[in-house]
């Protein structure tokens, strides 16, 4: 099933907002640090804290959220900070990610391949929308 929900990027500080956010609004928050998961391996030691993926979900609400680990030759600023992150099946993602995709800007430009957590890819489009696409393993 597709779902769309918002994403948001910290820049270290992940653990502590989402902590935040779960303290205001309850529910269930699960926390993966990078130095947890199999992709230490390719990052270097100091970035093992961060949080590689965050998930508050409580009621209908559902945050999903991660520490910056993009290019360090761009900038976390106000405005990449937040992305439409959409999960599903192979062939519904790969269908969107096509047709959005068209005019998406080249740089972060990222095609769905397989990750070790699943399959992956991210674009901003043409109006400067960051998607985050993530599929099932």
């Amino acid at each position: 099933m597709l779902r769309c929900t918002p994403f948001l990027l910290f820049d270290g500080i992940c653990a502590e907002a989402m902590a935040f956010y779960h303290s205001c609004l309850g529910g269930d928050l699960t926390v993966t640090k990078l130095g947890d998961t199999m992709m230490k391996s390719h990052f270097p030691p100091e970035k093992h804290a961060r949080v590689i993926n965050a998930r508050l979900t409580s009621g209908a609400i559902d945050i999903s959220a991660t520490d910056w680990m993009a290019d360090p030759a761009r900038t976390p600023l106000l405005g990449n900070l937040s992305a439409l992150y959409l999960t599903g099946g192979r062939v519904e993602l790969q269908s969107l990610f096509d047709r959005l995709k068209d005019g998406a800007r080249t740089d972060g430009f990222q095609e769905l391949h397989e990750m070790p957590f699943g399959l992956y890819g991210q674009f901003y489009d043409r109006f400067g929308v960051q998607w985050i696409f993530r599929g099932e393993q």
